[in-house]
């Protein structure tokens, strides 16, 4: 069942000081005994598997680059990358934009929307920033202490729902 569920964090949960290449291959750990995911810290496994997940994800060049070389939204995209790697049917965004520029977050969004349109796959993300729920999410759940406020369409969410949510 974890195989089934990838997941995306605010914080990137990379392996710095390892290669982009090794913490993409991470996605495969779900799928590969332990004595293939040691060999392929030594010698990387699936390259053409991993290379094409960050064609997508728009780093194909970073490959071989060290993660604590890349800004973060590279390393955001490594995440990405991982996910796509894994192929769950679910993923979750844990604030996966917190920690981005608005620039950068509308990119990623496009980037997670992306994975899942068309593939027959669910995403389920946590957002502080209504703006992107609104524009990225077809269904909008307002929590307040623990308490669902409001579970609806996006489209029907008003201002004064949202209004009432910070309140």
């Amino acid at each position: 069942m974890q195989r089934q569920i990838g997941t995306v964090y605010q914080q990137f949960h990379l392996i710095e000081n390892l290669a982009v290449i090794h913490n993409v291959n991470a996605g495969q750990l779900g799928r590969w005994s332990f004595f293939k995911a040691l060999l392929s810290l030594v010698y990387p496994l699936e390259i053409e598997t991993a290379a094409q997940a960050l064609q997508r994800v728009g780093i194909p060049e970073k490959l071989y680059v060290r993660c604590d070389r890349l800004s973060g939204g590279q390393q955001q995209r490594v995440a990405l990358a991982r996910v796509l790697v894994q192929d769950p049917l679910v993923i979750l965004g844990d604030e996966p934009v917190a920690s981005l520029d608005p620039a950068l977050s509308r990119e990623v969004m496009d980037l997670l929307t992306q994975l899942v349109q068309g593939a027959n796959k669910t995403l389920v993300v946590s957002l502080h920033s209504i703006e992107l729920a609104q524009r990225y999410c077809d269904r909008l759940i307002g929590l307040r202490q623990g308490n669902i406020l409001f579970d609806a369409p996006a489209k029907t969410v008003s201002p004064e729902l949202i209004e009432e949510l910070y309140r």
